[in-house]
Protein backbone atom coordinates (compact mmCIF):
# COMPACT_ATOMS: atom_id res chain seq x y z
CA UNK A 1 0.00 0.00 0.00
CA UNK A 2 2.85 2.28 0.61
CA UNK A 3 4.69 1.39 -2.77
CA UNK A 4 1.10 2.45 -4.32
CA UNK A 5 0.92 5.88 -2.43
CA UNK A 6 4.18 7.05 -2.80
CA UNK A 7 4.20 6.09 -7.07
CA UNK A 8 0.38 6.72 -6.83
CA UNK A 9 1.07 9.47 -9.91
CA UNK A 10 2.95 6.57 -11.99
CA UNK A 11 0.81 3.99 -11.36
CA UNK A 12 -1.86 5.95 -13.26
CA UNK A 13 0.36 6.61 -16.19
CA UNK A 14 0.69 2.65 -16.60
CA UNK A 15 -2.91 2.53 -16.41
CA UNK A 16 -3.95 5.48 -18.50
CA UNK A 17 -1.46 3.89 -21.28
CA UNK A 18 -2.49 -0.02 -21.07
CA UNK A 19 -6.35 1.37 -21.72
CA UNK A 20 -5.59 3.93 -24.24
CA UNK A 21 -3.92 0.86 -26.36
CA UNK A 22 -6.75 -1.89 -25.42
CA UNK A 23 -5.27 -3.35 -22.51
CA UNK A 24 -8.51 -2.00 -20.29
CA UNK A 25 -9.52 -5.52 -19.47
CA UNK A 26 -6.15 -5.96 -17.41
CA UNK A 27 -6.73 -2.93 -15.45
CA UNK A 28 -9.94 -4.05 -14.66
CA UNK A 29 -9.40 -7.40 -13.87
CA UNK A 30 -6.11 -6.85 -11.50
CA UNK A 31 -8.33 -3.91 -9.90
CA UNK A 32 -6.45 -1.14 -10.58
CA UNK A 33 -9.70 0.77 -11.89
CA UNK A 34 -10.54 0.80 -8.09
CA UNK A 35 -7.18 1.42 -6.66
CA UNK A 36 -7.19 4.50 -8.78
CA UNK A 37 -10.62 6.18 -9.11
CA UNK A 38 -10.44 5.30 -13.01
CA UNK A 39 -13.73 5.71 -14.54
CA UNK A 40 -15.05 1.94 -15.55
CA UNK A 41 -15.86 2.79 -19.11
CA UNK A 42 -12.75 3.99 -20.27
CA UNK A 43 -11.08 0.51 -19.04
CA UNK A 44 -13.14 -1.05 -21.29
CA UNK A 45 -13.24 0.33 -24.39
CA UNK A 46 -12.50 -1.62 -27.11
CA UNK A 47 -9.63 -0.73 -29.76
CA UNK A 48 -8.96 -4.65 -30.58
CA UNK A 49 -9.57 -4.12 -34.34
CA UNK A 50 -7.21 -0.61 -34.76
CA UNK A 51 -3.90 -2.94 -34.29
CA UNK A 52 -2.51 -6.07 -33.16
CA UNK A 53 -2.19 -7.37 -30.40
CA UNK A 54 1.68 -7.24 -30.49
CA UNK A 55 1.70 -3.88 -32.50
CA UNK A 56 -0.09 -2.61 -28.99
CA UNK A 57 2.26 -4.18 -26.86
CA UNK A 58 4.96 -2.54 -28.59
CA UNK A 59 3.06 1.14 -28.26
CA UNK A 60 2.53 0.38 -24.61
CA UNK A 61 6.26 0.18 -24.26
CA UNK A 62 7.37 3.36 -25.93
CA UNK A 63 4.88 5.71 -24.20
CA UNK A 64 5.98 4.58 -20.58
CA UNK A 65 9.56 5.24 -21.62
CA UNK A 66 12.79 4.28 -21.18
CA UNK A 67 12.99 1.36 -18.33
CA UNK A 68 9.60 -0.27 -20.23
CA UNK A 69 11.81 0.34 -23.91
CA UNK A 70 14.42 -1.73 -22.14
CA UNK A 71 12.07 -4.29 -20.53
CA UNK A 72 11.01 -5.10 -24.57
CA UNK A 73 14.29 -5.16 -25.33
CA UNK A 74 15.43 -7.99 -23.41
CA UNK A 75 11.92 -9.72 -23.65
CA UNK A 76 13.06 -9.33 -27.77
CA UNK A 77 15.94 -12.10 -27.04
CA UNK A 78 13.27 -14.80 -25.64
CA UNK A 79 12.03 -16.60 -28.34
CA UNK A 80 11.80 -19.54 -26.12
CA UNK A 81 9.16 -17.60 -24.18
CA UNK A 82 7.16 -15.40 -26.12
CA UNK A 83 5.44 -15.89 -29.74
CA UNK A 84 7.15 -14.85 -32.62
CA UNK A 85 4.86 -12.20 -33.79
CA UNK A 86 5.43 -10.69 -30.45
CA UNK A 87 9.61 -10.17 -31.06
CA UNK A 88 9.41 -9.35 -34.49
CA UNK A 89 7.59 -5.79 -33.16
CA UNK A 90 9.73 -5.72 -30.02
CA UNK A 91 12.73 -5.68 -31.85
CA UNK A 92 11.74 -2.84 -33.47
CA UNK A 93 11.65 -0.75 -30.10
CA UNK A 94 14.77 1.87 -30.30
CA UNK A 95 16.54 3.35 -27.27
CA UNK A 96 16.40 6.87 -28.26
CA UNK A 97 16.35 9.82 -26.42
CA UNK A 98 17.27 13.55 -26.74
CA UNK A 99 21.00 14.15 -24.98
CA UNK A 100 20.94 16.03 -21.52
CA UNK A 101 23.26 19.22 -21.65
CA UNK A 102 26.80 18.94 -21.70
CA UNK A 103 27.36 21.25 -18.66
CA UNK A 104 25.26 18.63 -16.70
CA UNK A 105 27.61 15.68 -18.17
CA UNK A 106 30.69 18.17 -16.94
CA UNK A 107 29.15 18.20 -13.67
CA UNK A 108 28.43 14.59 -12.96
CA UNK A 109 32.10 13.92 -14.08
CA UNK A 110 33.26 15.92 -11.49
CA UNK A 111 31.15 14.95 -8.56
CA UNK A 112 31.88 11.16 -9.37
CA UNK A 113 35.52 11.29 -9.99
CA UNK A 114 35.89 13.59 -7.15
CA UNK A 115 38.31 15.62 -9.23
CA UNK A 116 38.32 19.28 -11.41
CA UNK A 117 37.29 17.97 -15.41
CA UNK A 118 40.63 20.13 -16.42
CA UNK A 119 42.84 18.03 -13.78
CA UNK A 120 41.45 15.14 -15.77
CA UNK A 121 41.26 16.55 -19.47
CA UNK A 122 42.63 18.74 -21.53
CA UNK A 123 39.82 18.88 -23.49
CA UNK A 124 35.86 17.94 -23.21
CA UNK A 125 33.75 17.71 -25.96
CA UNK A 126 30.53 19.17 -24.19
CA UNK A 127 28.58 18.01 -27.43
CA UNK A 128 27.61 14.02 -26.94
CA UNK A 129 28.90 11.58 -29.87
CA UNK A 130 25.47 9.35 -29.11
CA UNK A 131 22.82 9.54 -26.43
CA UNK A 132 20.67 6.69 -25.04
CA UNK A 133 17.90 6.17 -22.43
CA UNK A 134 20.54 4.99 -19.87
CA UNK A 135 23.32 7.89 -20.87
CA UNK A 136 25.23 9.50 -23.56
CA UNK A 137 29.08 9.30 -24.45
CA UNK A 138 31.03 12.16 -24.97
CA UNK A 139 34.76 12.57 -26.74
CA UNK A 140 37.65 13.90 -24.50
CA UNK A 141 41.79 13.95 -24.36
CA UNK A 142 43.50 12.88 -21.80
CA UNK A 143 46.69 14.98 -20.99
CA UNK A 144 48.88 11.96 -21.80
CA UNK A 145 47.51 13.15 -25.29
CA UNK A 146 45.38 10.09 -25.47
CA UNK A 147 41.57 10.29 -26.70
CA UNK A 148 39.11 8.91 -24.64
CA UNK A 149 35.42 8.33 -24.90
CA UNK A 150 32.97 9.41 -21.78
CA UNK A 151 29.54 7.46 -21.06
CA UNK A 152 27.78 9.63 -18.72
CA UNK A 153 24.75 8.71 -16.76
CA UNK A 154 21.81 10.32 -17.17
CA UNK A 155 20.82 12.37 -13.92
CA UNK A 156 18.16 10.88 -11.64
CA UNK A 157 17.89 7.59 -14.33
CA UNK A 158 18.94 5.36 -11.53
CA UNK A 159 16.04 6.57 -9.35
CA UNK A 160 13.44 6.40 -12.42
CA UNK A 161 14.47 2.82 -12.97
CA UNK A 162 14.82 0.94 -9.43
CA UNK A 163 10.84 3.18 -8.95
CA UNK A 164 9.53 1.29 -12.34
CA UNK A 165 11.08 -1.61 -11.19
CA UNK A 166 9.48 -2.14 -7.78
CA UNK A 167 5.87 -1.42 -9.66
CA UNK A 168 6.59 -3.93 -12.14
CA UNK A 169 7.24 -6.29 -9.77
CA UNK A 170 4.17 -5.46 -7.79
CA UNK A 171 2.06 -4.91 -11.16
CA UNK A 172 3.38 -8.93 -11.77
CA UNK A 173 2.50 -10.16 -8.54
CA UNK A 174 -1.15 -8.51 -9.23
CA UNK A 175 -1.19 -10.05 -12.34
CA UNK A 176 0.02 -13.40 -11.38
CA UNK A 177 -3.65 -13.99 -9.14
CA UNK A 178 -5.88 -12.35 -12.46
CA UNK A 179 -3.89 -13.73 -15.64
CA UNK A 180 -3.64 -16.76 -16.57
CA UNK A 181 -1.28 -15.99 -19.83
CA UNK A 182 1.20 -14.53 -16.92
CA UNK A 183 2.34 -17.40 -15.34
CA UNK A 184 1.76 -19.47 -18.90
CA UNK A 185 4.48 -16.95 -21.02
CA UNK A 186 6.84 -16.84 -17.26
CA UNK A 187 6.23 -12.95 -17.58
CA UNK A 188 7.54 -12.69 -14.22
CA UNK A 189 10.73 -14.81 -14.79
CA UNK A 190 11.46 -12.35 -17.89
CA UNK A 191 10.80 -9.29 -15.19
CA UNK A 192 13.05 -10.72 -12.71
CA UNK A 193 15.73 -10.99 -15.33
CA UNK A 194 15.20 -7.86 -16.63
CA UNK A 195 15.93 -6.24 -13.31
CA UNK A 196 18.65 -7.82 -12.57
CA UNK A 197 20.17 -6.62 -16.01
CA UNK A 198 18.78 -3.01 -15.79
CA UNK A 199 20.54 -2.50 -12.20
CA UNK A 200 23.71 -4.21 -13.84
CA UNK A 201 23.62 -1.72 -16.69
CA UNK A 202 23.46 1.24 -14.34
CA UNK A 203 26.75 0.06 -12.78
CA UNK A 204 29.52 1.31 -15.14
CA UNK A 205 31.90 -0.70 -13.23
CA UNK A 206 30.07 -4.16 -14.70
CA UNK A 207 30.74 -2.91 -18.01
CA UNK A 208 34.32 -1.83 -17.38
CA UNK A 209 34.77 -5.00 -16.05
CA UNK A 210 33.31 -6.67 -18.94
CA UNK A 211 35.00 -5.08 -21.71
CA UNK A 212 37.84 -6.10 -19.59
CA UNK A 213 37.56 -9.67 -19.75
CA UNK A 214 36.83 -9.49 -23.39
CA UNK A 215 40.27 -7.86 -24.11
CA UNK A 216 42.08 -10.34 -21.68
CA UNK A 217 40.20 -13.17 -23.75
CA UNK A 218 41.52 -12.02 -27.13
CA UNK A 219 44.99 -10.95 -25.90
CA UNK A 220 47.13 -12.89 -28.58
CA UNK A 221 44.49 -12.17 -31.56
CA UNK A 222 46.03 -9.56 -34.10
CA UNK A 223 42.57 -9.43 -35.63
CA UNK A 224 40.57 -8.11 -32.67
CA UNK A 225 40.62 -4.73 -30.78
CA UNK A 226 38.40 -4.06 -27.13
CA UNK A 227 39.08 -0.58 -25.75
CA UNK A 228 40.95 -0.11 -22.95
CA UNK A 229 39.43 0.83 -19.56
CA UNK A 230 40.64 3.84 -17.29
CA UNK A 231 40.11 2.66 -14.17
CA UNK A 232 41.46 5.60 -12.33
CA UNK A 233 38.64 7.70 -14.26
CA UNK A 234 35.88 5.01 -13.85
CA UNK A 235 33.00 5.02 -11.79
CA UNK A 236 28.89 3.61 -11.13
CA UNK A 237 28.14 6.33 -13.26
CA UNK A 238 30.94 7.18 -15.50
CA UNK A 239 32.99 4.70 -17.52
CA UNK A 240 36.04 6.15 -19.59
CA UNK A 241 37.62 4.03 -22.14
CA UNK A 242 39.86 4.37 -25.08
CA UNK A 243 38.65 6.42 -28.21
CA UNK A 244 38.39 4.12 -30.87
CA UNK A 245 38.45 5.33 -34.72
CA UNK A 246 36.91 3.49 -37.02
CA UNK A 247 34.09 2.67 -39.51
CA UNK A 248 30.93 1.16 -38.38
CA UNK A 249 29.38 -2.37 -39.74
CA UNK A 250 26.57 -0.67 -41.38
CA UNK A 251 28.75 0.73 -43.92
CA UNK A 252 30.52 -1.55 -46.26
CA UNK A 253 30.91 0.87 -48.75
CA UNK A 254 32.91 2.84 -46.69
CA UNK A 255 34.79 -0.25 -45.39
CA UNK A 256 35.53 -1.31 -49.24
CA UNK A 257 36.62 2.40 -49.91
CA UNK A 258 39.52 1.98 -47.11
CA UNK A 259 40.96 -0.87 -49.15
CA UNK A 260 39.64 -3.97 -46.76
CA UNK A 261 38.05 -6.88 -48.28
CA UNK A 262 33.92 -7.37 -46.48
CA UNK A 263 35.17 -11.22 -46.89
CA UNK A 264 37.65 -11.10 -44.22
CA UNK A 265 36.39 -8.37 -42.40
CA UNK A 266 33.23 -10.91 -42.06
CA UNK A 267 35.15 -14.01 -41.41
CA UNK A 268 37.07 -11.93 -38.50
CA UNK A 269 33.73 -10.91 -36.97
CA UNK A 270 32.25 -14.66 -37.35
CA UNK A 271 35.63 -16.25 -35.64
CA UNK A 272 35.60 -13.75 -33.21
CA UNK A 273 32.00 -14.50 -31.98
CA UNK A 274 32.22 -17.96 -32.14
CA UNK A 275 35.35 -18.01 -29.64
CA UNK A 276 33.61 -16.01 -27.19
CA UNK A 277 30.65 -18.57 -27.57
CA UNK A 278 31.84 -21.90 -27.85
CA UNK A 279 35.47 -21.46 -26.12
CA UNK A 280 35.08 -18.51 -23.73
CA UNK A 281 32.12 -19.02 -22.80
CA UNK A 282 31.24 -15.14 -22.67
CA UNK A 283 29.94 -13.45 -25.60
CA UNK A 284 29.04 -10.11 -26.35
CA UNK A 285 25.20 -10.47 -26.71
CA UNK A 286 24.27 -7.39 -28.51
CA UNK A 287 26.36 -7.34 -32.16
CA UNK A 288 25.03 -4.94 -33.95
CA UNK A 289 26.31 -2.89 -36.59
CA UNK A 290 26.53 0.11 -34.27
CA UNK A 291 28.99 -2.17 -31.68
CA UNK A 292 30.79 -3.24 -34.38
CA UNK A 293 33.82 -1.31 -35.54
CA UNK A 294 36.08 -1.68 -38.78
CA UNK A 295 39.64 -0.25 -38.41
CA UNK A 296 41.53 0.80 -41.20
CA UNK A 297 44.36 -1.81 -40.28
CA UNK A 298 41.88 -4.26 -40.37
CA UNK A 299 41.17 -5.33 -37.32
CA UNK A 300 37.54 -5.93 -35.92
CA UNK A 301 36.78 -3.66 -32.71
CA UNK A 302 33.56 -4.30 -30.55
CA UNK A 303 31.85 -1.26 -28.47
CA UNK A 304 29.56 -1.39 -25.57
CA UNK A 305 29.34 -4.28 -23.30
CA UNK A 306 26.32 -3.56 -21.38
CA UNK A 307 25.20 -6.96 -22.27
CA UNK A 308 26.87 -9.87 -21.81
CA UNK A 309 26.09 -13.86 -22.22
CA UNK A 310 27.66 -16.40 -20.26
CA UNK A 311 27.74 -20.11 -21.13
CA UNK A 312 28.70 -22.42 -18.39
CA UNK A 313 30.08 -26.32 -19.72
CA UNK A 314 27.13 -27.95 -20.18
CA UNK A 315 25.52 -25.44 -22.42
CA UNK A 316 28.16 -24.97 -24.24
CA UNK A 317 28.92 -28.80 -24.85
CA UNK A 318 24.95 -28.93 -25.49
CA UNK A 319 24.91 -26.12 -28.30
CA UNK A 320 27.76 -28.04 -29.97
CA UNK A 321 26.16 -30.83 -30.33
CA UNK A 322 23.49 -29.12 -31.51
CA UNK A 323 25.50 -27.60 -34.73
CA UNK A 324 26.82 -30.95 -35.77
CA UNK A 325 23.28 -32.45 -35.24
CA UNK A 326 22.22 -30.23 -37.47
CA UNK A 327 24.89 -30.50 -39.98
CA UNK A 328 24.78 -34.47 -40.14
CA UNK A 329 21.08 -33.84 -40.30
CA UNK A 330 20.57 -36.67 -37.20
CA UNK A 331 17.17 -36.31 -35.03
CA UNK A 332 18.68 -38.19 -32.82
CA UNK A 333 21.44 -36.23 -31.74
CA UNK A 334 18.93 -33.22 -31.78
CA UNK A 335 17.00 -34.69 -29.53
CA UNK A 336 20.15 -35.33 -27.00
CA UNK A 337 21.26 -32.32 -27.56
CA UNK A 338 18.02 -30.72 -26.52
CA UNK A 339 17.97 -33.10 -23.29
CA UNK A 340 21.18 -31.68 -22.37
CA UNK A 341 20.34 -28.18 -23.40
CA UNK A 342 17.28 -27.54 -20.43
CA UNK A 343 15.26 -29.07 -18.02
CA UNK A 344 12.70 -31.40 -19.43
CA UNK A 345 9.62 -31.78 -17.64
CA UNK A 346 8.34 -35.20 -16.17
CA UNK A 347 5.86 -35.48 -18.49
CA UNK A 348 6.94 -34.85 -21.59
CA UNK A 349 5.90 -36.62 -24.87
CA UNK A 350 9.35 -38.07 -25.98
CA UNK A 351 7.61 -39.20 -29.49
CA UNK A 352 5.95 -35.98 -30.31
CA UNK A 353 9.00 -33.84 -29.70
CA UNK A 354 11.41 -36.21 -31.92
CA UNK A 355 8.86 -35.56 -34.50
CA UNK A 356 9.12 -31.65 -34.06
CA UNK A 357 12.93 -31.98 -34.39
CA UNK A 358 12.55 -34.58 -37.26
CA UNK A 359 10.10 -31.95 -38.93
CA UNK A 360 13.13 -29.08 -38.06
CA UNK A 361 16.03 -31.45 -39.79
CA UNK A 362 13.44 -32.44 -42.68
CA UNK A 363 13.42 -28.21 -43.26
CA UNK A 364 17.38 -28.13 -43.88
CA UNK A 365 17.70 -32.00 -45.40
CA UNK A 366 18.21 -30.51 -49.21
CA UNK A 367 19.37 -27.13 -48.33
CA UNK A 368 23.36 -26.11 -48.70
CA UNK A 369 24.79 -25.21 -45.41
CA UNK A 370 25.88 -21.66 -47.15
CA UNK A 371 22.43 -21.26 -47.02
CA UNK A 372 21.74 -22.08 -43.04
CA UNK A 373 20.57 -19.65 -40.57
CA UNK A 374 22.15 -20.98 -37.50
CA UNK A 375 20.05 -18.12 -35.38
CA UNK A 376 17.04 -19.04 -37.43
CA UNK A 377 17.21 -23.07 -36.44
CA UNK A 378 18.38 -21.70 -33.09
CA UNK A 379 15.11 -20.19 -32.60
CA UNK A 380 12.89 -22.51 -33.96
CA UNK A 381 14.27 -25.24 -31.83
CA UNK A 382 13.32 -22.43 -28.99
CA UNK A 383 10.23 -22.48 -30.67
CA UNK A 384 9.85 -26.40 -29.95
CA UNK A 385 11.45 -26.04 -26.75
CA UNK A 386 8.67 -23.52 -25.71
CA UNK A 387 6.26 -25.80 -27.34
CA UNK A 388 6.77 -28.26 -24.87
CA UNK A 389 7.68 -26.38 -21.69
CA UNK A 390 11.43 -27.33 -21.74
CA UNK A 391 13.27 -24.52 -18.87
CA UNK A 392 16.38 -23.37 -20.91
CA UNK A 393 19.15 -21.15 -19.71
CA UNK A 394 18.22 -16.85 -20.20
CA UNK A 395 21.64 -16.83 -21.53
CA UNK A 396 20.95 -19.47 -24.33
CA UNK A 397 18.04 -17.40 -25.04
CA UNK A 398 20.10 -14.51 -25.41
CA UNK A 399 22.46 -16.41 -27.86
CA UNK A 400 19.98 -16.97 -30.13
CA UNK A 401 19.16 -13.11 -30.88
CA UNK A 402 22.81 -12.59 -30.76
CA UNK A 403 23.71 -15.22 -33.43
CA UNK A 404 20.51 -13.29 -35.73
CA UNK A 405 21.76 -9.90 -35.06
CA UNK A 406 25.53 -11.40 -36.37
CA UNK A 407 23.53 -12.82 -39.22
CA UNK A 408 21.86 -9.39 -40.34
CA UNK A 409 25.78 -7.92 -40.08
CA UNK A 410 27.25 -10.66 -42.04
CA UNK A 411 24.65 -10.72 -44.85
CA UNK A 412 25.46 -7.15 -45.74
CA UNK A 413 28.90 -7.89 -45.65
CA UNK A 414 29.42 -11.65 -47.13
CA UNK A 415 26.13 -13.53 -48.04
CA UNK A 416 28.03 -16.38 -49.14
CA UNK A 417 29.47 -16.98 -45.42
CA UNK A 418 27.89 -19.41 -43.34
CA UNK A 419 28.21 -18.94 -39.64
CA UNK A 420 26.86 -22.95 -39.43
CA UNK A 421 29.72 -24.09 -41.55
CA UNK A 422 32.77 -21.96 -39.19
CA UNK A 423 30.70 -23.32 -36.01
CA UNK A 424 31.28 -26.71 -36.81
CA UNK A 425 35.13 -27.14 -36.59
CA UNK A 426 34.30 -25.01 -32.62
CA UNK A 427 31.89 -26.80 -32.09
CA UNK A 428 33.81 -30.22 -32.96
CA UNK A 429 36.94 -28.71 -30.52
CA UNK A 430 34.64 -28.43 -27.81
CA UNK A 431 33.36 -31.62 -28.06
CA UNK A 432 37.59 -33.48 -28.67
CA UNK A 433 38.31 -31.35 -25.64
CA UNK A 434 35.33 -32.39 -23.31
CA UNK A 435 36.23 -36.32 -24.52
CA UNK A 436 40.02 -35.57 -24.23
CA UNK A 437 42.29 -38.22 -21.46
CA UNK A 438 43.10 -35.12 -19.44
CA UNK A 439 39.26 -33.70 -19.78
CA UNK A 440 37.40 -37.39 -18.60
CA UNK A 441 40.86 -37.51 -15.70
CA UNK A 442 39.75 -34.32 -14.27
CA UNK A 443 36.02 -35.29 -13.95
CA UNK A 444 37.16 -38.76 -12.34
CA UNK A 445 38.92 -36.87 -10.13
CA UNK A 446 36.19 -33.91 -9.14
CA UNK A 447 33.69 -36.86 -8.72
CA UNK A 448 36.32 -38.74 -6.28
CA UNK A 449 36.48 -35.93 -4.27
CA UNK A 450 33.10 -34.95 -4.54
CA UNK A 451 32.26 -38.50 -3.31
CA UNK A 452 34.93 -38.31 -0.44
CA UNK A 453 33.02 -35.23 0.57
CA UNK A 454 29.53 -36.65 0.42
CA UNK A 455 30.62 -39.45 2.71
CA UNK A 456 32.29 -37.09 5.03
CA UNK A 457 28.91 -35.07 5.31
CA UNK A 458 27.28 -37.95 5.98
CA UNK A 459 27.17 -38.22 9.82
CA UNK A 460 26.23 -34.37 9.81
CA UNK A 461 23.17 -35.50 7.59
CA UNK A 462 22.34 -38.60 9.01
CA UNK A 463 22.13 -36.17 12.61
CA UNK A 464 20.21 -33.66 11.38
CA UNK A 465 17.98 -35.96 10.11
CA UNK A 466 17.14 -38.12 13.39
CA UNK A 467 16.54 -34.63 14.85
CA UNK A 468 14.13 -33.80 12.18
CA UNK A 469 12.70 -37.35 12.63
CA UNK A 470 12.40 -36.72 17.20
CA UNK A 471 10.78 -33.36 16.34
CA UNK A 472 8.13 -34.49 14.19
CA UNK A 473 8.88 -32.24 11.78
CA UNK A 474 9.55 -35.01 8.91
CA UNK A 475 7.21 -34.87 5.74
CA UNK A 476 6.86 -37.71 3.31
CA UNK A 477 5.07 -37.09 -0.06
CA UNK A 478 4.53 -39.93 -2.12
CA UNK A 479 3.42 -39.58 -5.75
CA UNK A 480 1.70 -42.47 -7.63
CA UNK A 481 0.30 -41.58 -10.91
CA UNK A 482 -0.93 -45.33 -11.79
CA UNK A 483 -2.67 -46.22 -8.43
CA UNK A 484 -5.66 -48.22 -9.64
CA UNK A 485 -2.61 -50.42 -11.41
CA UNK A 486 -0.36 -50.52 -8.43
CA UNK A 487 -3.29 -51.11 -6.04
CA UNK A 488 -4.30 -54.57 -8.66
CA UNK A 489 -0.46 -55.88 -8.63
CA UNK A 490 -0.62 -55.32 -4.52
CA UNK A 491 -4.13 -57.56 -4.53
CA UNK A 492 -1.92 -60.61 -7.12
CA UNK A 493 1.14 -60.62 -5.04
CA UNK A 494 -1.12 -61.12 -1.44
CA UNK A 495 -3.48 -64.05 -3.43
CA UNK A 496 -0.37 -65.66 -4.65
CA UNK A 497 1.16 -65.27 -0.94
CA UNK A 498 -1.40 -66.44 0.28
CA UNK A 499 -2.09 -69.78 -2.10
CA UNK A 500 1.82 -70.52 -0.90
CA UNK A 501 1.40 -70.39 2.86
CA UNK A 502 -2.38 -72.54 2.50
CA UNK A 503 -0.11 -74.62 -0.13
CA UNK A 504 2.48 -74.96 3.06
CA UNK A 505 0.45 -75.90 5.46
CA UNK A 506 -1.17 -78.87 3.60
CA UNK A 507 2.09 -79.95 2.45
CA UNK A 508 3.11 -79.67 6.29
CA UNK A 509 0.09 -81.74 6.85
CA UNK A 510 0.50 -84.63 4.39
CA UNK A 511 3.66 -84.85 5.76
CA UNK A 512 2.89 -85.25 8.97
CA UNK A 513 0.38 -87.94 7.57
CA UNK A 514 3.22 -89.70 5.69
CA UNK A 515 5.08 -89.80 9.20
CA UNK A 516 2.60 -91.39 10.70
CA UNK A 517 1.27 -93.71 8.68
CA UNK A 518 5.00 -94.42 8.73
CA UNK A 519 5.44 -95.18 12.06
CA UNK A 520 1.96 -97.10 12.18
CA UNK A 521 3.47 -99.38 9.04
CA UNK A 522 -0.08 -98.74 7.19
CA UNK A 523 -1.64 -96.23 5.10
CA UNK A 524 -4.26 -94.07 6.30
CA UNK A 525 -7.91 -94.35 4.87
CA UNK A 526 -10.41 -91.57 4.83
CA UNK A 527 -14.39 -92.29 3.80
CA UNK A 528 -12.55 -95.14 1.72
CA UNK A 529 -10.24 -93.28 -0.26
CA UNK A 530 -5.88 -93.26 0.25
CA UNK A 531 -5.25 -89.87 1.60
CA UNK A 532 -1.59 -90.35 1.08
CA UNK A 533 -1.95 -90.47 -2.64
CA UNK A 534 -4.36 -87.90 -3.12
CA UNK A 535 -2.90 -85.74 -1.07
CA UNK A 536 0.23 -85.98 -3.02
CA UNK A 537 -1.31 -85.49 -6.29
CA UNK A 538 -3.20 -82.07 -5.28
CA UNK A 539 0.06 -80.83 -3.73
CA UNK A 540 1.58 -81.71 -7.31
CA UNK A 541 -1.03 -79.78 -8.93
CA UNK A 542 -1.02 -76.79 -6.83
CA UNK A 543 2.88 -76.57 -7.21
CA UNK A 544 2.70 -77.10 -10.79
CA UNK A 545 0.25 -74.07 -11.05
CA UNK A 546 2.60 -71.53 -9.04
CA UNK A 547 5.20 -72.11 -10.74
CA UNK A 548 3.18 -72.04 -14.18
CA UNK A 549 1.81 -68.47 -13.19
CA UNK A 550 5.08 -67.30 -11.73
CA UNK A 551 6.95 -68.19 -15.31
CA UNK A 552 3.59 -66.57 -17.40
CA UNK A 553 4.10 -63.36 -15.37
CA UNK A 554 7.91 -62.98 -16.70
CA UNK A 555 9.00 -62.36 -13.05
CA UNK A 556 10.70 -65.38 -11.74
Amino acid sequence: MSLHIRHAGRYREIAMALMRHGFGYMVEEMGLHRMLAIPLKLARRDVHGIRTLAERIRLVLEELGPTFVKLGQLASTRSDLLPENVINELVKLQDQVPPFPGEEARQIIELELGIELNEMLESFQEQPVAAASIGQVHLGKLHTGELVAIKVQRPGVSRIVQRDLEILQDLISLAKRHLEWVAQYNVEEIIEEFSKSMREELDYNIEGRNMERIGQNFEKDRNIHIPKTYWNYTSARVLTMEYVDGIHMGRPDEIVDQGLKLSEVAQRLVDSMLQQIFIDGFFHADPHPGNLLALRDGRIAYLDFGMMGRLSSDTKNGMAGFVIALLRKNTDSMVRAVMRLGFVPEDINMSALRNELERLREKYYDVPFSQIDLGEALNEMFAIIRQYKIDIPTDLALLGKALITLEGVIERLDPSLSILNMAEPFGRRLLSERYSPSKIRQRITDGAFQAVEILTDLPRQASELSRVIRSGKLKVEVSVPELGELLHKMDQISNRLAFSIVLLAFSIIMVGLIIGSSLRDNTPILWGLPVVEIGFAIATLMVVWLLVVIFRSGRF
